[in-house]
């Protein structure tokens, strides 16, 4: 098993320039079922979760070329394979989207229920309510979720989420897409991900409006035809880096952002006491001194996002005071590192869904365990920032969301490297 070794203590300091976002591509991706034509995406991560997907499409009868990193074409307009490979499937949480995208495409779908992170439970029934609203018969069991048109066919129609999804809002839109008739979803969710995905679908000739609000309309179009996209950059990438900057004590241009996607979580860093200088496509962050507690709670967009818990919560850990982290969205997601990042001398008290982070002078080297992608992200900030060597196991969740992290971080001067252990 491979594991990242870092000699931490040195502060990061340079330009770092960030990949396209892994929550779009992995929406985008199998949005392209829906395409009759040739799509050529380009600004794609070079990521685990996004070489799975593509395994997904090619298995199904995809047609891939792949000409230059970052570019990735596909030509979905021969498939007919309406079950994607359950053992694929079952590596991703982002998987599920094929759900959405087949029965939108041909009007049924077999998927097998998801993997990916374990960090809370994560129901699908958003996701079967829209689709039962667009007029879906859904069987589901332990393994798999099945669908077919009922009755009266499938055709858009009014569903309003009983809570804010992302996942659900993707997925009813990948159904709704092709269907007679109009689908307005309320309720739903406004991620930047969610604007990149209907962006990329009206490029293809869809007509979707309001994405980025409460209210997305999908008005039903025949057909969708081939065309050129560029996915927009990774804001938790960035703010993982600006997080490490920070905790390091470093000063670190991040290039290819879109500064206003970084309010939410540059509003807290500054909070903090860091220098953030925005500019048109990139955002330098700089360490002022020791850092200030802070009060985050983890909302949907445009609020403080739930995947930047756990890399906020090393900033608390090495602040002045006693910060307050409460996460509203997966409550149990504290548990995936909290305890690691006490073994290397954090002091974090849990009471419920707050976190109550004590502040130190420094944290010290440890090894510590992965438990999903974001909490790796932040063992890995820890170790950057601590004294001694940290040793990071189970890396392949950080794989699945970062791309080439290990020449990205030896470029800011980061002494960590990749190891067969």
């Amino acid at each position: 098993m491979a594991i990242y070794e870092i000699n931490g203590g040195t502060p990061l300091m340079g330009t770092v320039t960030i990949s396209g976002a892994k929550n779009a591509a992995v929406a985008i991706l199998p949005a392209a079922l829906l395409v009759k034509g040739s799509c050529r995406i380009e600004n794609v991560p070079d990521i685990s979760d996004v070489r799975i997907l593509l395994s997904i499409l090619e298995s199904m009868g995809a047609k891939l070329d792949q000409p230059e990193p970052g570019v990735v074409i596909i030509d979905c307009t021969e498939m007919h394979e309406t079950e994607p490979n359950p053992a694929l499937v079952r590596k991703l949480r982002a998987s599920y989207y094929f759900m959405g995208a087949l029965l939108g495409r041909f009007g049924r779908s077999h998927v097998a229920l998801p993997g990916g992170c374990s960090f809370a439970s994560r129901p699908i029934d958003q996701h079967i309510k829209g689709f039962k609203a667009l007029g879906a018969a859904v069987t589901e069991t332990d393994e798999y979720v099945e669908m077919e048109p009922c009755a009266e066919g499938l055709r858009g129609n009014r569903v309003s989420l009983d809570v804010v999804s992302v996942g659900a809002t993707v997925n009813i839109m990948l159904a709704a897409v092709l269907l007679p008739g109009q689908t307005i979803i309320e309720n739903a969710a406004k991620e930047p991900h969610i604007v990149d995905l209907a962006n990329f679908l009206n490029t293809m000739g869809a007509h979707i409006s309001g994405a980025g609000t409460d209210t997305v309309k999908i008005r039903g179009v025949e057909e969708l035809q081939g065309g050129y996209y560029a996915i927009i950059p990774d804001q938790i990438e960035a703010g993982t880096y600006m997080a490490a900057a920070v905790a390091t004590g470093g000063d670190v241009m991040v290039k290819n952002v879109i500064p206003k996607h970084m309010d939410c979580i540059t509003s807290k860093l500054a909070e903090m006491g860091a220098e953030v200088t925005n500019y048109d496509d990139c955002i330098r962050i700089r360490s002022t001194g020791k850092l200030s507690c802070a009060t985050v709670k983890t909302r949907p967009y445009p609020g403080f996002p739930t995947d930047m818990q756990a890399q906020i919560c090393v900033c608390m850990a090495l602040a002045s005071g006693i910060s307050r982290l409460t996460e509203s969205v997966y409550e149990t997601r504290f548990f995936g590192y909290c305890t690691e990042l006490e073994s290397m001398g954090a002091e974090i008290h849990i009471e419920g869904k707050t976190a109550m982070v004590v502040g130190k002078d420094g944290l010290h080297g440890a090894t510590v365990r992965a438990r999903d992608l974001r909490a790796g992200a932040a063992l890995v900030i820890a170790g950057l920032s601590a004294e001694g060597t940290t040793r990071v196991e189970n890396i392949h969740y950080v794989e699945r969301g970062y791309e080439r992290l290990i020449e990205k971080l030896t470029a800011l001067g980061a002494k960590i490297r990749r190891v067969e252990d």
